[in-house]
């Protein structure tokens, strides 16, 4: 287990941007500043003109058991991936088995610490399907019972779908404990962040206002859109 420095909010943002991941980049800093001088934002906080540019990546999670996190409104690109409606369907559904079992128990770090979590995934090709490069990255946030139960996340991937369902493996895991804001003034510029290297890592390479009217409108296919899984909540 490797222990890495990460580097601020606004370097790490830009940073996304130069790599290609404007998407993360973006739902990033909007959870940032969703959160001002609390530890987490809420789920009712979210509007998503604040992250207009990256609907068709983003995602809200719901925990429903311990390790395991289930889609309540996921962006076109997300069924793109599988070729398939995801809403409903755990976020784990991404990824190679190996990978499921690593992303379950950091799912616990995540609603538990918290932490925020970003992985570097792969997905290799074969027979005609390219090979392709992806980052997610997951935030926590509370729900309206304020327990740390919901979360924003983004999947942006690089290249080509190809023959759908595409699955990934894992490169790099990064979770980094979430601060309180007041707590990171007293703290030195650079946060400590919990690295794991996985076990079989690929060698080849509001959404607010309005609160209550969150689904989307239906659109042609493969145009960003987001859809509710409704629930009591």
């Amino acid at each position: 287990m490797l222990v890495t420095k990460v580097q601020s909010t606004t370097t790490m943002a830009q940073k996304q941007r130069d790599n290609g991941y404007v998407a993360i980049a973006q739902v990033e800093a909007y959870w940032e500043a969703l959160r001002g001088d609390r530890l987490l934002p809420k789920r009712s906080d979210i509007d998503p003109r604040g992250i207009e540019q990256a609907l068709a990546n983003a995602f809200i999670l719901e925990r429903v058991a311990p390790g395991h996190a289930r889609l309540r409104v996921a962006g076109s690109h997300l069924s793109e991936l599988l070729d398939m409606e995801v809403r409903g369907m755990s976020v784990t559904a991404f990824l190679e088995n190996d990978a499921r079992t690593q992303v379950a128990q950091a799912l616990e770090d995540i609603f538990q610490t918290p932490c925020s979590m970003m992985l570097d995934l792969v997905s290799k090709g074969g027979d005609g399907t390219p090979e392709i490069e992806g980052r997610m990255l997951i935030l926590p946030l509370l729900s309206d019972l304020g327990d740390a139960s919901r979360a924003l996340g983004c999947f942006v991937t690089k290249g080509d779908i190809g023959i759908a369902p595409r699955r990934f493996d894992i490169r790099k895991m990064q979770l980094t404990p979430v601060k309180h804001p007041r707590e990171v003034l007293n703290l030195a510029p650079e946060k400590e962040a919990l690295q794991r290297e996985p076990s079989h890592a690929v060698l080849t390479r509001g959404f607010e206002a309005p609160r209550a009217d969150f689904a989307a409108q239906e659109t042609k296919s493969r145009s960003p859109y987001l859809r509710l899984v409704k629930s009591d909540d």
